[in-house]
């Protein structure tokens, strides 16, 4: 069984730019890569009207999240998967990363800094939470 490195996406830049960090590990690694969208409430929408109607769950949303990011990382086939998990974004990462072993957590360093940082971060969140290793990304965009 391989390695799994798992990194957590929204739909912002910084956290594309965390996935590219993790799939940089990934490849030097051989390791597979997990990439997490995290949703925390079971809202359901529906769209359309009469027969022509679509029904569209928080947890469609973050997986259609990470779908769109995974597809756009330069990881061999494979050895890439994407997946919605149910919770805040730090506790969904580290629920994951617990259930499935994994050996390496990535996350950007979004809201570290000035108010952000006292408030809270999922970075450090998951840096005191997470039963594994933790890299934090410097997705600032002047890094």
């Amino acid at each position: 069984m391989s390695e799994v490195i798992v990194v957590g996406v929204d739909n912002s830049e910084t956290a594309k730019r965390a996935a590219v960090a993790a799939a940089k590990f990934a490849t030097a690694l051989g390791a597979e890569l997990h990439v997490i969208s995290g949703f925390s409430d079971d809202r359901i929408e529906e769209f359309g009207s009469g027969s022509d109607r679509i029904t569209v769950s928080s947890a469609d949303s973050a997986e259609y999240v990470a779908r769109k990011v995974s597809e756009e990382l330069d990881v061999p086939a494979g050895n890439i998967k994407y997946f919605a998990a149910r919770g805040t974004p730090a506790n969904a990462l580290i629920n994951y990363a617990e259930t499935n072993n994994a050996s390496l957590i990535v996350v950007g360093n979004k809201r570290m800094k000035g108010l952000g940082r006292v408030l809270g971060s999922i970075a450090n969140s998951v840096a005191h939470g997470a039963p594994c290793d933790v890299y934090i990304v410097n997705t600032d965009v002047d890094a």
